[in-house]
């Protein structure tokens, strides 16, 4: 088994995967022009969470359909799916089928991401992995930044349309490249039944806890029995779901990968850096647009400081841990420095200038970056071959939920926040007729008076200080989890099958 993939090989990997995180962020510029052509304003948060849930409660099961039925056809599946749900999208004349595109496109998402990661944890040592693995942390970043500066380019130059229609070429060429460039050992493959029951309680349990994150607080009170319904079904459907994964013979989530401490570790720490990143890039550009006064493409490139942090720290994190084969620095010092960079950023108000809000996310950029890179490489060596499908669609599915519901909660934390700043400078009334209906927007700003605008730009701000202050306690707890991580080195050869991760790494530790 050769221990490094042609770069052809690998750039088809790395396509399918950026296009998956690409289009979680790219339709957020182009939203206003979606709704003015198509309608449905109420229906506009759906245009993104249905492709994130989507997402989320499809990559567990793909992983563990690439464990099964072959990962190289499986892969492939997902990119076909994918590209059908991109020009469905594309075509659709109203809000409720752009909606169900949209979901039918993240089915496919769902397996891009875990897909990639499972076939490169097969063909590649984690021990000679590092500068691949580098490769693969340098695409979310230039995704997550990337993704509302081409959808806000193609919505100006061409049309909302080609914020979907620009993935057919990108995908077909992916299509082409694994097609023909990725070659799988046949003994990988195990033909079992699935366990469609614990799929099936997987994704009750997703769709319940997203439906409470994004309603609860704004359309439904906390404590409103649709809020707490929703509730008592995540938490119903996740305790089956443990119960069920138990007892099935080829579970969705193996059990087994829970017992390896690091292993369990590193899904805490990528669901918390999951929640920090998504929150950070959503809300930093809110503040850059409302006080700064930067257009959407603009307050774009203001977040590549923070993109270069995390690009620097994932490539120097890549080398090392290549280089020596020890990660257990990396989650703690990338825990510390994104606490600090939570705080630094803290310092954000209404008179500071543009580029010093930039800099600033440097920090907090980087400390990303040392933890994902680390989480990563810590869940591939910490799961035998069998298993590597479902470990990787594991640590994804918890990115992505971490995103998704940090997103979602201290979302709504930025808004309680800003609108009761508003209420206490500008009085309820005022603050109702500005917070209500969708109808405050950067462009709003010139037109409002003096006082008024300013009261928009110190409730934008204090919002923004609220989500940081979020940030910073869960990357806390992420610097305090950290610690916990053991020093198991990094296995020097590809398990053989039926090995599991940690016994090759232990195997690895002795011949060292």
């Amino acid at each position: 088994m050769n221990d490094r993939l042609p770069y052809l090989a690998v750039f088809g990997l790395l396509l399918g995967m950026f296009l998956a995180m690409l289009d979680g962020l790219i339709v957020g510029t182009a939203l206003p022009t979606i709704v003015g052509d198509l309608g449905g304003l109420d229906h506009l948060p759906w245009v993104v969470t249905a492709y994130m849930l989507a997402g989320a409660a499809t990559t567990p099961i793909w992983g563990k359909l690439g464990d099964l039925y072959g990962r190289k056809a499986t892969f492939v599946t997902a990119i076909a799916l994918f590209q059908a749900g991109s020009a469905l999208s594309g075509l659709a004349q109203d809000m409720g089928q752009l909606i169900a595109f949209r979901a039918v496109q993240g089915l496919g998402a769902g397996g891009l991401m875990v897909g990639a990661l499972a076939i490169i944890g097969v063909l590649v040592p984690p021990r000679h992995s590092g500068r691949l693995q580098s490769m693969i942390g340098l695409i979310m970043p230039i995704a997550y930044v990337g993704g509302p500066l081409v959808g806000g380019l193609l919505t100006d130059y061409l049309s909302w349309r080609w914020t979907f229609y620009v993935n057919l070429p990108l995908g077909a060429l992916a299509l082409l490249i694994i097609a023909t460039r990725i070659h799988l050992p046949s003994i990988e493959r195990v033909r079992v039944r699935i366990d469609y029951g614990g799929a099936a309680l997987l994704t009750t349990a997703i769709v319940a806890l997203t439906l409470l994150s994004t309603w609860g607080g704004s359309a439904y009170s906390w404590f409103s029995p649709q809020i707490l319904a929703l509730a008592a079904a995540g938490v119903l459907a996740l305790a089956a779901f443990v119960a069920v994964e138990r007892r099935a013979a080829e579970p969705v989530i193996p059990p087994r990968l829970f017992h390896d401490r690091d292993f369990t570790l590193a899904q805490i720490l990528s669901f918390l850096v999951g929640a920090i990143m998504l929150s950070v890039t959503t809300y930093l550009p809110q503040y850059l647009q409302f006080v700064q006064g930067s257009s959407p493409a603009a307050s774009g490139m203001l977040l590549l400081p923070l993109m270069f942090g995390m690009l620097g720290a994932q490539l120097i994190t890549g080398r090392l841990i290549s280089r020596n084969g020890r990660y257990r620095r990396y989650p703690i010092l990338g825990g510390a420095l994104t606490v600090a960079g939570a705080l630094a950023l803290l310092l954000l108000d209404v008179g500071t200038a543009a580029s010093a809000a930039s800099a600033l996310s440097l920090v907090i950029g980087a400390g990303m970056g040392l933890v994902m890179q680390s989480t990563t490489l810590i869940t591939m060596n910490s799961a035998g071959p069998r298993d590597m499908g479902a470990a990787s669609g594991t640590l994804t599915l918890l990115r992505t939920i971490g995103g998704s519901l940090g997103i979602a909660l201290l979302g709504g934390l930025y808004a309680g926040t800003m609108r009761a700043d508003l209420s206490a400078r500008l009085g309820p009334a005022a603050a109702e007729r500005l917070t209500t209906g969708g109808e405050l927007t950067p462009q709003l700003l010139p037109g409002l008076p003096a006082l008024a605008g300013e009261a928009v730009r110190q409730a934008v701000t204090s919002g923004l200080h609220a989500v940081l202050i979020g940030a910073a306690v869960l990357a806390l707890i992420a610097f305090a989890a950290s610690w916990l991580v053991r020093e198991t080195p990094l296995r020097d050869h590809a398990p053989a099958p039926g090995e599991s991760g940690e016994a090759a790494s232990l195997s690895a530790g002795k011949a060292t």
